[in-house]
């Protein structure tokens, strides 16, 4: 992956965008978008194209630009501030994190804070903390004071950087899924340098993790026949790891394919056929139920959507310290333009009788 690429990553993972507030992580997608794609906007609820335009089949290539945060609920008369969950959180990760809030004049800096462990009671100490036991500490010493920079309603996420590991990895908040954001936007990229027939649209779509808003309505306007969409799912290459459940899905083990619920089965037979073909490593996971991403939203609008989830291998979700390979990225990216140069007929992915 090249530096600017590479660059243009950390900027989106280092940009605040919790779940229904996704706007300044949606402008720092869209800007890179402009270097390239055919159209670039967006809609009522936030969600981001960008279009390489085409006469073939209309494929749609998402990946959701939120990330889980924290909301103000209440600000008491010492200035501490109360919060609810934004998505899915472990209690536990909150736990004496800083947390960056989009504050009314800027962003706010603070910590969240809960009774020490040297007040709490036998009993207690074995005891998992409830959200509604910890309080956000900005420095404020009244509510006019803390009122004069944040309000209820305003969000925040944990203020953590993002790092480069060895073996091409990178650590960050917000990878869940803003990589997936990263993929399909670099997917259509590459796309721009070898044009396919296809009309396709990368689309960052918002509200994921709270109610899959993003990605219904943009699956109504654009009005794809075919959409691949791009999340993270569970490594299971670490100490505990349930592989019975999840299979075997290592970091650089490249993109991990979902079988089941909300993917059309051709589609997923053409992605592993390509896979082999490109020699491009993968494993599968099922998704007997439904996938947990967009594609359970995407998949039966309109009069349905052949649709399929590429993944990428995370350790540690939902925690300030996601872990990924930029292999397993740049395996997706390649697999997605193959997939996308592939398709001349919708037809081919709807049942026929022999």
């Amino acid at each position: 992956m090249e530096l600017a690429q590479i660059s243009f990553l950390k900027r989106l993972l280092a940009t605040p965008g919790p779940s229904g507030d996704e706007d300044q992580a949606a402008r720092v997608w869209r800007a890179e978008a402009r270097t390239f794609a055919d159209q670039v906007y967006s809609d009522v609820l936030g969600n981001s194209f960008a279009v390489l335009e085409g006469s073939g089949p209309r494929i749609l290539l998402a990946g959701h630009i939120d990330e889980i945060g924290l909301m103000i609920s209440h600000i008491d008369d010492q200035g501490f501030l109360f919060f609810s969950p934004i998505g899915g959180w472990d209690a536990q990760v909150l736990v004496g994190q800083r947390v960056r809030l989009l504050g009314k004049n800027g962003d706010v800096i603070g910590v969240i804070g809960k009774k020490p462990i040297h007040l709490l009671k036998p009993d207690e100490r074995n005891q998992v903390t409830k959200i509604e036991q910890m309080w956000i500490d900005i420095g404020a010493t009244s509510k006019s004071e803390a009122s004069e920079l944040v309000q209820v309603g305003d969000v925040g996420v944990i203020d953590a950087p993002v790092y480069e590991l060895p073996e091409g990895r990178i650590v960050s908040r917000s990878i869940d899924n803003r990589i997936g954001a990263f993929t399909v936007l670099e997917a259509l990229r590459l796309l721009s340098q070898n044009r396919p027939n296809a009309h396709v649209a990368a689309v960052a779509t918002t509200q994921e993790e709270i109610t899959f808003g993003g990605a219904m309505t943009a699956a109504f306007s654009f009005d794809p026949q075919i959409a691949l969409v791009v999340d993270v799912t569970f490594a299971t290459d670490h100490p505990d790891s349930d592989q019975r459940q999840w299979n075997v899905v290592k970091l650089g083990g490249g993109p991990v394919l979902s079988r089941g619920s909300a993917n059309s089965g051709r589609v997923f037979r053409r992605l592993v056929d390509l896979a082999e073909r490109e020699a491009i490593p993968y494993s599968v996971q099922i998704s007997p139920r439904y996938t947990g991403t967009d594609a359970d939203a995407i998949h039966h609008v309109r009069g349905g959507i052949a649709s399929a989830v590429i993944s990428i291998p995370n350790r540690y979700m939902h925690s300030p310290n996601e872990m990924i390979a930029l292999h397993d990225v740049e395996c997706a990216v390649r697999l997605i333009a193959a997939f996308v140069h592939s398709v001349s007929n919708v037809n081919e992915f709807i049942p026929q009788d022999e």
